[in-house]
């Protein structure tokens, strides 16, 4: 597939999982197992296409209100996923990036992501970014305390605060606003993910659940986006 235009940077909703377990009559943390498959295909198919970065909404701040089953058993499989998979990352050149509160999930798994990060630290093919507890309104509200402490320590004049300024507080003030942003099975909403960066996003809603996503559904999108114009607010 040729593409005259291509994002930079795309975010992808995974959802899904449990419905596809349901359908197929299996425990959701199946869902979540195939959909782990599923992760694998879309991360070689944005290498396929030179995207240089990936976000993936893997675990939100809401998903603490799923069963304790649920939750321990996603915990598993997010260790399970980087044990099975860092070698891959670090060999195809890719630097692993998180985003959210991972200081609260458990200590093994914890290290686990620092020392994935650590190893891919100066790898350049590709950027993967994890939002794990993550919450859109979240990383807001800890960019609004840092800043606050920085005036109330008096390195900030309050004035000086304008969209740049905030921008540079977030999670990874590095990394461009997505331009893609893609969620499965059809739901039409953001569900708290990335809000500030989104704004002006295209997004790609799809109804296929998310363990059936892979490769052609992958570039179906960035076609998608390729005939897309983008105006930014204007009129050309």
């Amino acid at each position: 597939m040729e593409l005259t235009k291509k994002p930079h940077h795309v975010a992808i909703i995974m959802d899904g999982n449990g419905r596809w377990a349901e359908k197929k009559r299996k425990l959701h943390l199946e869902g979540h197992r195939q959909g782990a498959e599923s992760v694998k295909a879309v991360i070689r198919a944005a290498g396929e296409a030179g995207i240089e970065y990936l976000t993936l909404y893997a675990f939100s701040t809401e998903n603490w209100s799923r069963s304790k089953e649920e939750v321990n058993g996603l915990m598993e499989l997010l260790e399970e996923f980087i044990d099975d998979n860092i070698e891959t990352v670090i060999e195809k050149g890719i630097k692993l990036k998180i985003i959210g509160r991972i200081e609260k999930f458990p200590e093994s798994l914890v290290k686990k992501l620092q020392i994935a990060m650590q190893k891919t630290a100066k790898n350049s093919k590709g950027t993967l970014i994890l939002a794990l507890n993550y919450g859109g309104r979240a990383e807001i509200c800890d960019a609004a305390k840092n800043i606050a402490r920085e005036a109330v320590a008096g390195n900030l004049n309050p004035e000086q605060i304008d969209e740049t300024l905030f921008s540079r507080y977030l999670y990874e003030p590095e990394i461009p606003d997505p331009d893609l942003m893609i969620r499965t099975s059809g739901e039409s909403r953001l569900s708290n993910f990335l809000l500030w960066q989104l704004s002006y996003s295209e997004l790609y809603i799809t109804p296929t659940l998310w363990p059936d996503f892979g490769r052609d559904e992958f570039f179906e999108a960035l076609s998608e986006f390729n005939n897309r114009k983008r105006r930014y607010g204007g009129r050309k």
